[in-house]
């Protein structure tokens, strides 16, 4: 007799054991992982930098790692400040996993680290379905996106724990509707938080950081109904992990890597991280010591 097996599933489930094990070993030291989501061009790394300034200027441990498919320049950005930064390169990939999360941190992180910010592929489609392990899923959107982005991308909006928009600056000259913003995102995700911010005027600059340590200090963090979902015994728990496996991120209805024609195997660790085994220092940002205050 034949076995049919459901390959996405069976990664998914996978994922999710990872992201179990990885959030379980950082939680217990005292890590809180954030999780960053976005279209290409939204703005995440410029408001990222300006919350690990904050963060740095408030004595906070945070550190952050960012992927991409190709350059530094995030990671270059993102190191002036003064926090630990790492890129990772995933040579095609259009998402981290959890078991790459992992295998990337190990040896790298700073034991003290209170704040892990992860600042995923630019792509709403295939992160949104790996649970990386984090404690806070954040989807961002700026204002030239349109109105209508958290309809086109309801899988990634749906399962935000914090919406944040950005680039508020440019709103009235985008003519950007923010009540119709937030009621399209209420839609497809009822009682989230909606952020305005712009890193270049400073508008809703700690939010953020203040979202995460909350999240970290055991605050509530919103459940999307997606999310619960998906959980539900009738709907076989989501990712098609096995009863006992962590379940309350809610992250990741599956989705088949099948239909956007990528031709990468997913589960496998297929990315690089550039570091001291590569060529000296390159990827792994390490700021000076603070200066005492």
């Amino acid at each position: 007799m034949c076995r049919v097996v459901d390959l996405k599933q069976a990664v998914l489930a996978k994922n999710a054991g990872a992201a179990h094990a990885l959030r379980t070993a950082l939680t217990a030291r005292g890590t809180t992982v954030v999780n960053l989501l976005s279209s290409p061009g939204s703005g995440k790394t410029a408001l990222l930098e300006r919350e690990l300034g904050l963060a740095r200027g408030r004595g906070l441990p945070v550190a952050a790692l960012t992927a991409d498919l190709a350059t530094e320049n995030d990671a270059t950005r993102l190191a002036r400040s003064g926090v630990p930064v790492k890129q990772v390169l995933t040579d095609g990939l259009c998402h981290l996993e959890a078991a790459m999360l992992g295998r990337h941190l190990d040896g790298w992180l700073p034991e003290d680290t209170r704040l892990l910010f992860v600042e995923n592929v630019g792509n709403l489609v295939c992160p949104a379905s790996y649970d990386l392990g984090e404690s806070l899923r954040v989807v961002l959107a700026s204002v030239t996106e349109g109105e209508d982005k958290p309809l086109k991308y309801p899988t990634a909006f749906g399962l935000a724990q914090l919406v944040v928009v950005t680039k508020a600056d440019l709103a009235q000259a985008a003519e950007f509707d923010e009540a119709a913003f937030r009621a399209n995102v209420q839609q497809v995700n009822p009682g989230v938080d909606v952020l305005l911010t712009s890193a270049r005027t400073g508008r809703g600059a700690g939010l953020l950081l203040d979202r995460a340590l909350a999240a970290g200090d055991g605050s509530a963090v919103h459940v999307p109904v997606m999310a619960a979902q998906q959980h539900a015994p009738q709907h076989g728990h989501g990712h098609g992990q096995e009863p006992g496996q962590d379940q309350g991120q809610g992250h990741g209805p599956g989705h088949s890597h099948a239909d956007h024609g990528h031709g990468h195997g997913h589960g496998q660790d297929q990315v690089r991280a550039h570091g001291p085994a590569d060529r000296p220092a390159p990827g792994d940002h390490r700021p000076a010591p603070a200066p005492a205050r």
